[in-house]
């Protein structure tokens, strides 16, 4: 349909032929996501004209198909001039019934049930779609909601969340995900002025049908209930990224403490669900992982101490099943074999700091992932087994993901470099020595218990054979210098020199040495350092 007479008829057209006009535009357009530019002025005339037809007292059906319209708009960042005024957002905000002050706010804060029709929530739905597009898509829009404190709206319909439909609440917590991750000042007013962390926890508990059977333990679920419904999981997913903005920047305090206690018991109870796939579980348990991470590592201990379903005697009592569960978790997402930086990297720094405060966490997954050592004739990152694999990722070409793997081994080894060492090798862990300035050998900085680990009997007697830099026994290799005469060995040697000075002449190599401290120097330093 020619675009020129949609807004040429729209100036003309009475709210039943609008709606038939809008209507054949919206099929015809309901999957276009790349626009002509050429008609990029009609586009605008065309959301001028919605806007203004939506500014009227018309009809839910219209309201409702204006606003599809405008949806479809909103995918193109460069036709939003109209939407993203105060006068466009205040428009949309009311449709969506987010602005503070409408009648239907107050209502929202009072509890009260809403007996708006299926047509009416239809047009709640598209405003709220709209929203997000032009949120998104618009700084300037970005802007008009703070002025006009959409955020107080949105928290008012989260005070809601026993009583809304699936999808008011889906693109209610999604436009507070969306305003809070990219307006960083919204998240203080969401956090200190309108208590969302509160809100949203709520949301969760509510949506998870938390049971509480002791201050930060809830109750483990039956197995024999059915997997969480996809729609469940969807308004939970959109509930945790939005918490995951909001608790990037810890504010401290003793409320903020058991309010981040009884999130890390509600993510707990989410790591032992499962969803209606395996996919829909491992992005669920995927973003309840980032936001563990923002979470104090004091608050992890809620993931281990459940007294009422008790744990594990030879660990103290605690109970290891959600460690357990992330501890499978990083199994997948190392055997997916790319995408580790999102996918891999935030279970691992949850692991590692759990283990590096945790005695009964370290325990439990060293006990998986570096068990005592029986085959050292294989090399250390050859091989199948769990670590295999993250020896394999401490020479990845990510920077990111080298070093976070390489520091979840090290404390495991309870940042003991030669603990480190038995189960890598030199040559991979030297990227982290050399960042930790341990070349020279020695321990971090964290405090460990004195818990020793014992080497097995196939370990120690193969141990003054391992080559220390590869990590492994290696076969007897010829001796190529064994056949040659002395002079031939002392020619030999001086051309090695030589080659070895031009390439540090060129600047192409730069000879280094280990200072007393653990770190690099280049090896004139070290030589003329004086003894200590």
């Amino acid at each position: 349909m020619d675009l020129n007479n949609i807004v040429s008829q729209l100036e003309n057209t009475n709210e039943e032929e609008t709606e038939k006009l809008l209507l054949q535009y919206n099929r015809e357009n309901s999957h276009t996501f790349s626009f002509d530019q050429t008609e990029e002025s009609l586009r605008i005339k065309l959301c001028q004209g919605v806007l203004s037809v939506l500014g009227r007292q018309v009809q839910p059906s219209c309201q409702k198909t204006c606003l599809e319209t405008l949806r479809i708009l909103s995918r193109d960042k460069r036709v939003l001039g109209p939407v993203a005024t105060r006068e466009g957002m205040l428009i949309l905000g009311g449709l969506a019934r987010l602005n503070p002050g409408e009648e239907g706010d107050e209502n929202q804060k009072n509890g009260q049930e809403d007996t708006q029709s299926e047509e009416e929530e239809r047009v709640v739905v598209e405003a709220l779609k709209c929203l997000c597009n032009v949120v998104y898509n618009s700084p300037a829009a970005q802007q008009v909601c703070v002025d006009v404190q959409l955020a107080h709206g949105l928290c008012a319909i989260l005070h809601t969340a026993r009583t809304w439909h699936h999808e008011v609440g889906l693109f209610t917590l999604r436009l507070v995900f969306l305003l809070s991750a990219l307006r960083p000042d919204v998240r203080g007013v969401f956090r200190r002025e309108l208590h969302a962390v509160r809100l949203l926890t709520e949301v969760l508990e509510f949506t998870l049908d938390v049971s509480w059977v002791g201050p930060y333990e809830a109750a483990p679920p039956d197995p024999q209930a059915l997997p969480m419904p996809a729609e469940d999981n969807e308004r939970t997913m959109e509930a945790l990224k939005a918490l995951f903005n909001l608790t990037l920047s810890d504010t401290g305090g003793e409320e903020d403490d058991h309010q981040f206690r009884i999130i890390a018991a509600i993510l707990r109870h989410l790591l032992m669900l499962k969803t209606e796939t395996e996919d829909k579980t491992e992005e669920a348990h995927s973003h309840a992982i980032n936001l563990l991470n923002n979470l104090p590592v004091s608050c992890l201990d809620v993931l281990i101490d459940v007294p009422v379903q008790g744990g594990l005697e030879m660990y103290s009592g605690k109970n290891l099943d959600a460690i357990q569960m992330l501890i499978d978790f990083m199994a997948k997402r190392m055997d997916k074999g790319s995408n580790y930086k999102e996918g891999l990297t935030p279970v691992l720094s949850l692991l590692t700091e759990g283990s590096r405060h945790h005695r009964e966490i370290r325990r439990f997954i060293k006990a998986q992932v570096l068990p005592p050592l029986k085959d050292v004739k294989i090399r250390p990152e050859i091989g199948t087994t769990t670590r295999n694999k993250l020896v394999r990722l401490m020479t990845h070409v990510d920077m990111g993901v080298k070093q976070t793997a390489a520091e979840f081994l090290f404390v495991l080894c309870k940042e003991s470099v030669d603990n480190l060492l038995k189960y890598t090798g030199y040559g991979n862990a030297a990227g982290l020595l050399v960042a930790r300035g341990l070349l020279a050998g020695g321990r971090g900085e964290t405090q460990y218990s004195d818990d020793e680990d014992s080497d097995t009997e196939e370990y120690k007697s193969a141990k003054p054979f391992i080559n220390p830099i590869t990590g492994h026994v290696e076969e007897p290799m010829p001796n190529p210098i064994e056949e040659m005469t002395e002079e031939q060995k002392e020619y030999e040697a001086q051309k090695l020199v030589n080659m070895f000075d031009k390439l540090s002449r060129q600047n192409v190599i730069r000879p280094m040495g280990v200072m007393p401290d653990g770190t690099l120097a280049p090896l004139e330093e070290t030589l003329c350092d004086p003894p200590r």
